[in-house]
């Protein structure tokens, strides 16, 4: 468990799944600058920030190559690293291949599992969500090809323009950003990251479950335990962030 000290007057944020780059570089270019605006105002009191996911509608770095675009919001990144502010990247299904160019070129730390950390006396779960608890198998076979290692070998010889024009058509072809169905609460016994959490809450007491992925905007008691699901949302549709001081909530930003 990472233990994180915040400092008097400081404070930690959350953000998920900007998918920057959907489903154009041109028409995201208004929800980037949006989210610089809000990285621009948290810059005055943030000691740590949490990405959790899906910055990208899609990423994958070749071994000289990234992908074309987002200057911006990386240069924005790199910049509140050089203030001093803590930045956690957590992969989501969207960036699963990420390597090691956000540690060096950012100075974040990239994770790309659930993690522990111990805020103050609080202590968070995080993970982006993907392939958590019951269901969702057909993802779950498709996670497991995309970060085999010869699968990832056999893609990155393909010339990364047509690469990238394939995993971005295949990204949108399955409404893997935000489809219709995201926009619907399914209820505590049917949403599959709710389930997972109540199940970790058995094993161990956690203060919050922080996730992304799900897009829908949510902050759910469990079993009125004190223990808190929070679901980070998304910068498509809500424009949605977590703050934590002493207690956690869940803002939007320009609303």
């Amino acid at each position: 468990m990472t233990e994180i000290d915040l400092q008097p007057g400081k404070k930690v944020y959350f953000a998920s799944d900007q998918h920057f780059g959907a489903p154009s570089l041109k028409d995201s270019k208004v929800r980037e600058q949006k989210f610089i605006r809000w990285l621009e105002q948290i810059s005055t009191d943030a000691q740590v920030l949490f990405l959790m996911g899906d910055l990208f509608d899609f990423w994958h770095e070749w071994k000289y190559v990234v992908p074309k675009g987002f200057v911006r919001v990386l240069g924005k990144l790199a910049e509140l690293h050089d203030k001093g502010v803590e930045i956690h990247f957590f992969i989501g299904n969207h960036d699963l291949w990420m390597k090691d160019y956000f540690e060096t070129e950012i100075g974040a730390k990239v994770y790309f599992g659930k993690e522990l950390f111990k805020i103050g006396e609080k202590v968070f779960f995080l993970a982006h969500g993907d392939g958590l608890g019951p269901g969702d198998k057909g993802y779950k076979r498709m996670k497991k090809l995309f970060t085999n290692p010869l699968a990832q070998w056999a893609f990155k010889w393909i010339h990364p323009d047509l690469a990238m024009r394939i995993a971005l058509y295949l990204s949108q072809k399955n409404k893997l950003i935000s489809g219709e169905e995201d926009k619907a609460y399914l209820g505590e016994e049917k949403e599959f990251l709710i389930l997972y959490s109540k199940e970790k809450l058995k094993k161990e007491y956690y203060d919050y479950f922080v996730y992304g992925h799900r897009h829908l905007p949510m902050v759910l008691e469990l079993d009125n335990s004190g223990s808190l699901y929070i679901n980070l949302g998304d910068w498509i549709s809500y424009f949605t962030y977590g703050e934590f001081e002493t207690e956690f909530e869940l803002k939007t930003f320009e609303a």
